[in-house]
């Protein structure tokens, strides 16, 4: 076992940190005052290639992997999670392309990342939630091509997207589909219910569907198929989900820190109070544990697995770190934990709302738990 970053990711690293620091976080107070896509941060992002790292050079990408995608969400989470959750969309369209995509539609699609493009995961609809098995969004064969008609709701990174993936049903079942936004047919709306308290990257919108035409090329992977395609990017984007709580759970702690190593209370600095000490051991111990988990399901994907059980348990885990670490992070330094001038609030409801988005903590624990019952073979684990 090799727990260490290559010199290489190392250097990665180092470049993704020095970009943080210059240009996102000076801004993450306002883009979550504000609530708006950071669309000049992404077009940054994209000109330095870093929305684009798992691509292969082909398409004009890095050619890394998912260790490095963590890397990158991290760092860029530690400063702002809205830049992390803008950056997963992206992440998750690309995903869906390279896996299942035709060669006409990755060699049109792929390239533009490069120059920019922004894309969103369009799966809820507004009577089912996450049920991604049951759809009201409808596609018909036609001529050759599809016709859809439906709405997604609640879409992430809508207001700034160019390119959409949307899960509508056909005769054969679930199937994924790719869109670009100004097609014919598609209407976005903001409804009364787009602002969250956290992840706030700009409203996230419905997709109107009616009478929305596309070429054959467009249904992506295979007709019917689209549930599993799905689920597999979403097991990809879980790890990357895990990797933004862990950069929220570091940025609390090391703000925490920050402040008890020079506050001084009864003579003594606040660090140097037992019962702050444990807090903070527990916070380190708890961090440490998250980045293991995520850095081993990252492993995992690039080693050409599927690691379900361990994507979520890195994105449960990962995430409830985060909101703990906000809290305490608010109880150790007090009044100034709690004003409204400390990153604190911020960080908490960043981290709550990822103990939602992406999988909530309770879905996802059913899902280990049947991994569970599936390694359960003649009274022992396999």
């Amino acid at each position: 076992m090799d727990f260490a970053l290559t010199p290489e990711q190392q250097r990665l690293q180092t470049e993704i940190r020095t970009w943080v620091d210059a240009e996102i976080r000076p801004q993450a107070e306002h883009l979550d005052e504000a609530g708006v896509y950071p669309l000049e941060i992404m077009r940054s992002a994209a000109a330095r290639g870093f929305t684009t790292i798992t691509l292969p050079a082909a398409y004009g990408g890095m050619g890394l992997g998912a260790i490095e995608e963590c890397i990158l969400m991290e760092e860029a989470a530690a400063a702002s999670a809205i830049v992390g959750i803008s950056l997963i969309t992206i992440y998750q369209a690309q995903t869906m392309l390279q896996l299942y995509g035709g060669e006409r539609v990755k060699a049109h699609f792929l390239p533009q990342f490069r120059e920019g493009l922004i894309s969103s995961y369009a799966l809820t609809e507004p009577r089912h939630g996450s049920d991604i098995r049951t759809l009201d969004t409808k596609a018909r064969r036609e001529g050759e091509g599809w016709v859809l008609n439906g709405r997604k709701a609640f879409i992430t990174s809508a207001s700034a997207a160019g390119l959409f993936v949307i899960l509508a049903e056909t005769d054969a079942g679930v199937t994924v589909f790719v869109t670009e936004r100004d097609r014919e047919g598609i209407f976005l709306e903001t409804p009364d219910r787009s602002e969250t308290i956290g992840l706030r990257n700009g409203p996230h919108m419905d997709a109107r569907l009616s009478a929305c035409r596309l070429p054959e090329e467009y249904l992506i992977g295979t007709e019917g198929k689209g549930v599993r395609q799905a689920v597999v990017v979403l097991d990809h984007s879980r790890v990357a989900a895990a990797a933004i709580s862990l950069g929220i759970a570091q940025a609390a702690y090391t703000a925490a820190e920050r402040w008890v190593m020079h506050r001084k209370a009864f003579d003594q600095h606040v660090f140097d109070f037992q019962g702050i000490q444990w807090k903070f051991a527990d916070m380190r111990i708890a961090i440490e544990a998250a980045r293991l988990l995520t850095y081993r399901a990252a492993w995992l994907l690039d080693q050409g697995q599927l690691p379900i059980e361990a994507s979520s348990m890195a994105k449960v885990y990962a995430s409830e770190v985060a909101t703990k670490c906000a809290l305490e992070g608010m109880q150790v330094c007090g009044l100034n934990g709690i004003s409204v001038s400390a990153p604190f609030g911020r960080y908490l409801r960043d981290a709550k709302a990822y103990e939602v988005a992406g999988g909530s903590s309770e879905i996802l624990r059913n899902t280990i738990a049947k991994e569970i019952r599936k390694a359960y073979k003649g009274g022992r684990r396999e």
